[in-house]
């Protein structure tokens, strides 16, 4: 037996360790797969071990922890990717797309957002390649010609801006970590070569104790090497650590001292593994088991064999509890991709029914292309659905709009054919116009002028292009033809206007009239400016509306005097009629003045009758009972009514 030496173990005590001194043993060239196989156990043990090993690999939930952390040694800012919460990329625009991938590549590592990245990629691609199909679409209803067709805009470049930006700096990533990887691979492969070598040495135990620990502190500090490396230089780490407890066996103690720690350190492990099996976030339990398995693997040597496979089997139980909920999670978020789908099945459904409907009119098709915007709108926002059906859904709906746009075009492209037929119409009665615009035959080309203008009204739209200035040069020809006519009817009706001019004088003088006391002269005055007004004449066609305001002016001075309403009626009656006579349509005119007086003096008739019919009803009643009383005072009143009627028509009569 040696000396006792001081040993500092990991947990920072110093122990104080008997060593003995032996010849190295020759050992079998095994690599175990982890720490639950062992070199001093039985052949039999052994292959019983090896065994559950091997159940254990088949675990998909283990293997993909071992998975996931092999890619981690890999590449350890993956883990951050896990930190970066996933947004709705699906319900964003196109342009917030652009500015979320700028945010990314400014905020995080390269590394660690390469799934956020390949996600917003997707979405930007599909809405952009939509927006495509909608100007494609939009160019061709304008006459556009498919081949000719070509579309960009700043979001579109702002984007490919930014996604070069981070192909470029992954790849600067990659080349870095690849040298990093070579070089950490290396030094952990020196790592294993000294580890064979430590019971070659002829040194004090406790030395090369000491060495073999600093050799596990370098090994966890060395940076991580390549994936498909990874499980390899780990076996064959763990299995000459393995070896190397083998060779420690001759001194117990100071195993002993190691399996403990260990067995400290793993029952940690699995209490918190235990924790969290029952924490309800199923994807963050998750993953701290894959840091947990990772410190299992990595960081800790073997227990002694008695605790071995109990705790190795405990920790297996949590793990597959946490991998259950995982998977229950998935369960659930796979139900919500399957509503989501069927929504959009809906959607993609009511499209087509849209599509299948005939529609013959602008107004109509102008409906059903917000309808279906609606419904794209709603699809992009309904969620993610299933992968395996994700690009079977996109290219149904993507032919659902395409179908619907088809039909769309070959409308507009009928109604193009339509409004070009209607452009050539209209250039013909353009030139219509502006031949007989100087035209001095006014009788003759006047109705023609009409004509034309009535048969423009009857064409239908032009292509939008043309629109404005063929109509300019048709207003500007009529415009130019009834400008002219009217001048001359002007010149023509010189008399007519200075009549009005006259009228206007005199209509001033009526409002400022002032009365006397004597009722009968101010009623002779007011009649010699009736028969001033009618002496006048005939004003132009479009200033008629003045003789409404003398009728106005005159009511309101028959009523200052207070005169008979019927006798005022009478004298604005007449005046009326000088007017009529004197227009050079006076026959139709008066024709239907005494078409509507006749018609007044049925409905008076009628409603005499309808009273006195009332009157039948009331039997044995005295004339003086209010109701009896009040029909008779209508009956007087619609008989005067119809005497004024009959007096007006046979003042016409008297013209005829």
């Amino acid at each position: 037996m040696s000396e006792p030496d001081n040993l500092q173990h990991a947990d920072g005590k110093n122990e104080k360790i008997e060593v003995s001194e032996t010849k190295n043993a020759p050992i079998e060239n095994t690599v175990p797969q982890d720490d639950s196989s062992h070199n001093n156990a039985p052949e039999e043990e052994r292959d019983t071990t090896e065994k559950k090993v091997s159940e254990t690999q088949e675990d998909d939930g283990i293997n993909e922890i071992e998975e996931s952390n092999a890619e981690d040694a890999e590449d350890e800012g993956n883990k951050e990717r896990h930190t970066i919460a996933f947004k709705e990329y699906d319900k964003m625009s196109l342009e917030a797309l652009a500015i979320e991938l700028e945010k990314l590549l400014k905020s995080e590592k390269v590394q660690a957002i390469r799934s956020h990245v390949d996600a917003i990629k997707s979405e930007f691609n599909s809405k952009f390649h939509a927006l495509v199909d909608e100007k494609k679409a939009d160019f061709i209803n304008d006459g556009g010609n498919e081949i000719d067709f070509y579309y960009s805009s700043p979001v579109q470049k702002r984007f490919k801006t930014a996604y070069k930006e981070y192909r470029s700096k992954l790849n600067e990533h990659y080349k870095n970590i690849e040298q990093n990887l070579k070089s950490n691979l290396q030094k952990k492969l020196e790592i294993i070569e000294e580890l064979k070598g430590l019971i070659n040495v002829e040194e004090n135990i406790n030395t090369t104790y000491k060495h073999f620990k600093e050799l596990q502190e370098r090994w966890r500090n060395t940076g991580p090497i390549p994936r498909d490396k990874y499980n390899n230089a780990w076996n064959s780490y763990h299995h000459h650590v393995e070896i190397f407890y083998d060779f420690l066996h001759l001194n117990r103690d100071l195993r002993d001292l190691d399996f403990k720690h260990n067995l400290e350190k793993k029952l940690m492990i699995i209490e918190r593994a235990e924790e969290l099996a029952k924490d309800d976030d199923a994807m963050r339990a998750f993953r701290e088991l894959q840091e947990l398995h990772k410190m299992w693997k990595e960081e800790l040597g073997p227990v002694d064999k008695e605790h071995r496979e109990a705790i190795w089997e405990r920790f297996k139980a949590a793990t597959k509890a946490i991998n259950e909920k995982k998977q229950l999670y998935f369960k659930e978020i796979d139900k919500i991709y399957e509503k989501n789908l069927e929504k959009k099945e809906e959607i993609i459904a009511a499209i087509e029914a849209i599509a299948s409907e005939k529609t013959n009119s602008h107004g109509l098709w102008q409906k059903k292309i917000k309808e279906i915007e609606a419904l794209r709108e709603n699809f992009f926002n309904a969620g993610k659905v299933p992968i395996k059906v994700n690009e079977a859904t996109w290219a149904k709906f993507k032919e659902a709009v395409r179908n619907f746009n088809r039909k769309k075009n070959a409308f507009y492209k009928e109604l193009k054919k339509e409004q070009y037929d209607n452009l050539q119409k209209k250039r013909e009665l353009v030139k219509i116009a502006e031949d007989n615009k100087d035209s001095e035959d006014f009788d003759a080309t006047t109705p023609l002028m009409k004509k034309i203008q009535s048969d423009w009204k009857k064409i239908g739209h032009v292509p939008r292009k043309d629109s404005d200035k063929i109509w300019k040069q048709f207003k500007t020809a009529c415009n130019f033809y009834f400008d002219r006519l009217h001048a001359k009817r002007n010149e023509a009706n010189k008399e007519f206007i200075e009549a009005f001019k006259k009228k206007q004088e005199l209509l001033d003088t009526l409002k400022n009239i002032e009365f006397s006391d004597d009722k009968n002269k101010d009623l002779e005055k007011i009649k010699a400016h009736v028969n001033t007004w009618k002496n006048l004449g005939r004003v132009p066609n479009d200033k008629r509306f003045i003789e409404g305001k003398f009728n106005k002016t005159v009511d309101a001075l028959f009523s200052k005097l207070k005169i008979d309403k019927n006798e005022a009626e009478m004298i604005k009656f007449e005046t009326k009629l000088e007017t009529l006579n004197s227009n050079d349509d006076n026959n139709r005119s008066l024709d239907n003045e005494r078409s509507f007086i006749r018609k007044k003096i049925d409905e008076v008739k009628s409603q005499i009758n309808q009273l006195e019919n009332n009157l039948q009803f009331f039997t044995n009643v005295d004339d003086d009972n209010p109701l009896v009383k009040e029909v008779n005072d209508n009956i007087d009143k619609h008989k005067k009514e119809l005497k004024l009627w009959k007096t007006k028509l046979s003042k016409i009569k008297e013209l005829y």
